[in-house]
């Protein structure tokens, strides 16, 4: 593949975690007098955050308010959660922007939560990695993938293919976030079904591997801290996320599982904004949806947040965006079909109950 590689289509799916929210709520409607209020209320996928506050969110909030004066409101959860709370505040809309990961944000508009606006430097994001009808548009690539305790397991120990995670070894000892709640949960069973070619192999594999499975989890970020500190082996993530949590916890090691005798394959995960239909602040809104593509922001995503800008202009340079290039070099990326995937989540997410008990 190539040395960048390029992010597939109609993007972007779920982390997750409890919920987090800075400030206190509008209740107003779209159309009322405090739509003018210096807010912005965003509901975000986690991973983008810090958890020290010096995430890319942190940064680019922080920014945005000292240029603008909107202060940003915000409620983290996983791309599954947060397009069902916006579904139950229909009546009553909350949110101004809603940050997910692929499929949630084509559910999202398929649920007719978003309205349709293309953010200045929309126009330098690849076609693929926006809606052709301006609903949403990618922020920050990223992709898929595991980590592993690298104190544990390091140089030869570490962990290559699916069929090692059966291992008595790991039981206990790795855990994945729950699919159909959590973007990367969901992401494991894609992948999944891509590598081992199809629904029914790909569930009888992860049958078998739930006897290693701690169990259930509704945020994704949540596992790296027990990777980090040996209480897991092994968990899933995503690119980003992972790398930028690396920085204060020097156990984790990112990986992708292959199929044995396979290359490791991955496939994009982007973050996907989009103004919501009848948002109380909706100027203020395309504003920061503005200020998320921004040449300024886009430069500080590899820097700050470990990811890939979505402005396919912006070429970093900095250490991280070499690092992360070097972790991409040798693996094969795919390219979900997203429709196929929203149209049959529900089933899909039922099936591996089934195989699995959950």
């Amino acid at each position: 593949m190539s040395r960048h590689p390029r992010v597939p289509v109609r993007t972007l799916a779920a982390l997750s975690g409890s919920l987090v929210l800075a400030g206190t709520l509008t209740a107003c409607g779209g159309d009322s007098a405090a739509s003018d209020a210096k807010v912005v209320t965003v509901y975000s996928a986690d991973g983008l955050k810090g958890e020290n506050g010096d995430g890319w969110y942190d940064k680019v909030f922080k920014d945005f308010e000292k240029k603008t004066g909107i202060k940003v409101k915000y409620v983290e959860g996983g791309s599954g959660e947060m397009v069902q709370r916006a579904v139950r505040e229909k009546s009553n809309t909350q949110a101004d922007v809603i940050v997910t990961l692929p499929p949630f944000i084509q559910q999202a508009d398929e649920k007719g939560l978003l309205q349709a606006y293309e953010p200045k430097g929309s126009e330098h994001v690849d076609g693929a990695n926006k809606a052709p009808d301006g609903k949403w548009t990618s922020v920050v690539n990223n992709y898929f993938g595991f980590i592993h305790n690298k104190k544990e397991l390091g140089g030869a120990k570490a962990p290559k293919t699916w069929d090692e995670l059966t291992d008595s070894a790991y039981k206990n000892k790795l855990q994945y976030s729950t699919p159909g709640v959590a973007g990367d949960g969901t992401a494991v069973l894609i992948k999944a079904m891509h590598d081992f070619g199809g629904k029914e192999p790909a569930m009888k594999y992860l049958e078998k591997l739930q006897s290693n499975n701690v169990g259930p989890s509704a945020s994704t970020g949540k596992l790296a801290p027990k990777v980090d500190k040996g209480e897991l082996l092994v968990a899933n993530g995503d690119v980003q996320m992972n790398y930028a949590q690396s920085k204060d916890m020097p156990n984790l090691g990112i990986w992708f599982p292959a199929k044995k005798g396979k290359k490791p394959t991955t496939f994009a995960l982007p973050y996907a904004a989009g103004l919501v239909n009848k948002a109380p602040h909706s100027a203020n809104a395309k504003k920061f949806l503005d200020y998320l593509l921004s040449r300024t922001a886009q430069a500080q995503v590899s820097e700050i947040g470990g990811g890939f800008a979505a402005r396919k202009d912006i070429k970093a340079t900095d250490a991280n965006a070499i690092a992360l290039d070097k972790l991409m070099d040798g693996v094969e990326v795919f390219e979900p079909d997203w429709d196929d995937i929203s149209k049959n989540l529900k089933s899909y997410v039922e099936d591996w109950k089934s195989a699995t008990g959950s």
